[in-house]
This record gives C-alpha cells, structure tokens and sequence, in this order.
C-alpha cells in the first residue's frame, strides 16, 4: 500500500486505521476474534491499530500516541470518543478521532438483542459528534467504523417502521446537511449531519463492516 510508504505521517496514520480495520474483519470472520458488544470491538480494533502504528513510523522525530475514551469537546461540552490517534513528526501534530459501533443479533445472553431503532439513532448521533470534534478543533480527521451479524440492518426486504427515518442500509447516501428529529426510544431526537456519507457495508463470513 503506497499510503503506508508515504513521506507524510498523517497519511499513514489514516491509512494505519483502514488497514488494522482489514485485519479485524477478516479475524472476526474467521473466529480467530470473538466480538460480544462494542467494548469488545474497541478493545481489539485498538490492539490491532497499535501493532501496524508501531510498523510505521520511520523517523527519529516521529510519534504516534493511540488514546481510549479520549475527552473531547464537541461544542456541546465534554464527551469521550472511543479511540484517538494521534501523530507528531518534528513540529507539526495530527490526530484522528475514531467512533464505532457494534449492533449483534443476539445479546451474550443468548436472547434476541432488540432495539435495533437505537442503534441507527446511534450511528447517525455518531457521525455529527465527529463533525463537531472538527468544527470544534478536537481533531484534524474523522473515521466511523461499525460492525453487524443482522442482515436486515445492512439489506432489509422492506423499510418499515419510524428506525428507517436513520437509514444506514448498503448503499444508502445521507445527504447533508440534513437534521434528524424522529424520536426514538421514546426520548426526543435532535441530530444536525453537515456533510453526505454513502454506507456501504462489506461482507466478511457471517458480518458485515463499515467505514465511514
């Protein structure tokens, strides 16, 4: 990969998440990583990204810190980002914020997890807390990951129900910028999304992953 070999670290760094993101999948596809909940998921996506960030930095002057539950300010006041990376070669910094999720079809119990509505909301309240890190000067790039067994989330056979008001199905685009007030839960909803994102989910064994 060219962008692992770039003179520029904060090309690399970005590059470092897509590539230990690579080989998360295809561990989990493969039983070689057993993901329950998105503690899980956090925990081994951050093991993984601290052996390739190790791999590349080539410099003296270079450093890479990897930070969890990271506190940020959105804007909004204080909240806790779920991975940080950040990078410094000689002067000049970089950090990337990171927010993921993990949506199972059934719960460690073993019973049907439920409030997939929740886990839209989730995605969306996800993203535009990324775009605020940026507008907010907490972070110089943003990446969204997010991982699935529930088919019906990724290529549902029909779009029923007030949780599709959050689409995130393959190859939906969210066009922004757009406001989502569709209370789910029962609680209100207000989410702001400037930007457009297009979901595109890839398959691997019996999951599905994002990269946003």
């Amino acid at each position: 990969m060219d962008s692992l070999d770039n003179e520029d670290l904060h090309v690399r760094l970005r590059s470092a998440i897509s590539l230990a993101w690579t080989i998360l999948q295809n561990k989990v596809a493969h039983g070689l990583i057993e993901i329950n909940k998105e503690a899980s998921l956090q925990l081994q996506f951050a093991n993984i990204l601290q052996n390739v960030i190790s791999l590349i930095t080539f410099s003296k002057d270079e450093e890479v810190f990897l930070l969890l539950e990271e506190t940020l300010n959105d804007g909004n006041g204080t909240c806790e980002a779920d991975v940080v990376l950040k990078g410094r070669k000689g002067k000049k910094t970089h950090s990337i914020a990171i927010e993921m999720k993990c949506y199972k079809r059934l719960a460690s119990s073993g019973n049907p997890r439920g409030a997939q509505d929740i886990f839209h909301k989730d995605v969306y309240e996800d993203i535009a807390a990324l775009e605020r890190y940026i507008a907010n000067h907490q972070c110089n790039e943003t990446v969204f990951l997010a991982m699935t067994d529930f088919i019906n989330i990724v290529s549902p056979k029909r779009k029923v129900g007030k949780l599709w008001n959050y689409d995130i199905s393959n190859g939906y685009v969210l066009n922004g910028p757009a406001c989502f007030t569709t209370p789910i839960g029962g609680k209100d909803v207000n989410i702001h999304i400037a930007h457009s994102y297009t979901f595109k989910w890839i398959p691997k064994g019996d999951y599905f992953f994002l990269e946003l």
